[in-house]
């Protein structure tokens, strides 16, 4: 499908509004590939960011991209799904002049200085330098297409209008053309996502985008030198097996360029702060179970390899998670400390902050099955698999944050045959009365990055993470009453 539909912003008032003016201020012409390793050499220069939003790609594949980028090459980004082609193929757009001059009507964003359509530059040699021109943003100089079985050479290239050619125009006039997408995007940039989907044929109409720069349509040929810079997105597996690029259409990428999923679990963490919209609190020590949990599906052998587990997996995992959280504040409501009664007697009653736990994170083992490609031999076994994986994440956790520390205190909660009860629906202030004071606890909660003051819901979820890693590490028994809450007693 092509990029949302846009509105050009307003452009300055201070820009030439004619052909003489933008002569006099000193305009040179520059392709489009001329003017994105200006803009990118300047940002080297300057120490400015080059690709805002990207992360863990600076030192593999960004510097690739800008290789290719200052070598003014068309490239294609290989790489499973999930893992940031089309973002970072969008962020190519923000190397733009942020205002380049056009001939006003030209639906080719032809330059004044380089007019291509006989049409344009008749207008050019007429007007000379009263010609009035218009300003076209960055923003609106990007196209974008997913390839598609039913993606026709007219949707890309163009094809011949019958209603021109109806009103007496030659099969050879540029203007009996109904333009595509590509040549629409001239002077800009246009992306195919997912190119080993457009059929073969389809893919032939590119060859002499791509090295001639000019476009054929309906057996005739158009000298139209299109400026734009090409950028692709392939799966590998698609790349090799299911859809294939056309071995010529390949040799015409200057760049192949391999991307991949987050190196390390910081990166994939800071790849889910930036993206999950998150509904509610998520305490950082869950949201680093969500990610060991993302990792660890990819890197499973009960897991497709050639699929990949997107990212998108770990983000919609948080989400999901703070969605929780949110459900149980949503019908819970917790006594405020000390009881102080209200003017009618009643105990004031203080709403349950929505916090998230590490036991909200079991509903995402079914809603987020569906984003997984199991191998062949584990059918009627995907829930039971990921369930495995998110215990080990959660313990690895637990290892990694509370390592060192004397959890004796919480052991000794249970040790009379005592039990603690929590659950999706069991307040914090419910799960705190509980446990009461617990030898140690602060600093369990400095450990997890709650800070010397949590609040009660941040108390709870520290101690319930603490119990579940008590339990899987095998200090503590665990079971789960009909009724869904968890119940953590001595050990098995």
């Amino acid at each position: 499908m092509t990029a949302p539909t846009q509105v050009s912003p307003v452009p300055p008032a201070d820009l030439p509004g004619t052909l003489g003016a933008l002569r006099a201020a000193g305009h040179h012409y520059r392709t489009v590939k001329q003017e994105i390793r200006d803009n990118l050499l300047a940002r080297m220069r300057s120490g400015e960011e080059r690709f805002p939003g990207i992360v863990g790609y600076q030192d593999t594949v960004l510097p690739e991209v800008e290789r290719a980028l200052l070598a003014g090459h068309d490239m294609v980004l290989l790489g499973e799904r999930g893992q940031g082609k089309t973002r970072l193929i969008r962020s190519l757009g923000a190397l733009l002049d942020e205002w380049t001059p056009v001939i006003p009507g030209s639906v080719l964003n032809e330059h004044p200085m380089h007019p291509l359509t006989p049409a344009a530059r008749a207008l050019v040699a007429e007007r000379g330098d009263e010609l009035p021109i218009g300003w076209l943003h960055r923003s609106m100089r990007y196209g974008e297409k997913l390839a598609t079985p039913d993606t026709s050479v007219g949707d890309l290239i163009g094809d011949v209008d019958p209603i021109r050619i109806a009103q007496g125009r030659t099969l050879g006039d540029p203007e009996t053309i109904h333009f595509g997408l590509v040549p629409r995007t001239n002077r800009g940039i246009f992306a195919v996502n997912e190119l080993p989907d457009l059929a073969e044929r389809i893919q032939v109409a590119l060859l002499n985008v791509l090295e001639e720069r000019d476009i054929q349509v309906r057996g005739y040929q158009l000298r139209l030198p299109l400026d734009l810079l090409l950028v692709a997105s392939a799966n590998p597996e698609d790349y090799t097996n299911r859809g294939r690029i056309i071995t010529p259409l390949k040799d015409r990428f200057g760049a192949e360029i391999r991307t991949h999923y987050p190196a390390d679990l910081e990166l994939e963490l800071a790849l889910i702060r930036q993206e999950a919209d998150l509904v509610a609190e998520v305490p950082e020590h869950v949201l680093e179970v969500l990610a060991r949990f993302a990792r660890a599906v990819r890197e499973s052998p009960s897991v497709d390899p050639r699929s990949g587990v997107s990212a998108r997996f770990a983000i919609a995992a948080a989400e999901t998670v703070a969605a929780a959280a949110l459900r149980r504040a949503g019908l819970l409501a917790a006594p405020a400390a000390g009881g102080a009664a209200s003017g009618a007697g009643d105990p004031v009653v203080r709403p349950e902050a929505p916090v998230a736990r590490v036991g909200d994170a079991v509903s995402v083992t079914s809603t987020l099955r569906g984003k997984v490609e199991f191998e062949s031999g584990e059918e009627g076994r995907e829930i039971e698999i990921l369930a495995h994986l998110l215990r080990t994440a959660t313990a690895e956790t637990f290892r990694g944050r509370l390592a060192g520390l004397d959890l004796s205190g919480f052991t000794a909660l249970v040790a009379e045959g005592e039990v603690i009860e929590t659950g999706e629906l069991v307040s914090s202030a419910e799960l705190l009365r509980q446990v009461g004071t617990v030898p140690g606890l602060a600093k369990v909660l400095d450990r997890l990055g709650l800070g010397d003051a949590p609040s009660p819901e941040e108390a709870a979820a520290g101690i319930e993470f603490v119990l579940e890693g008590l339990h899987l590490t095998r200090r503590l028994g665990k079971d789960v009453t009909d009724s869904g809450r968890t119940v953590y007693g001595g050990r098995d």
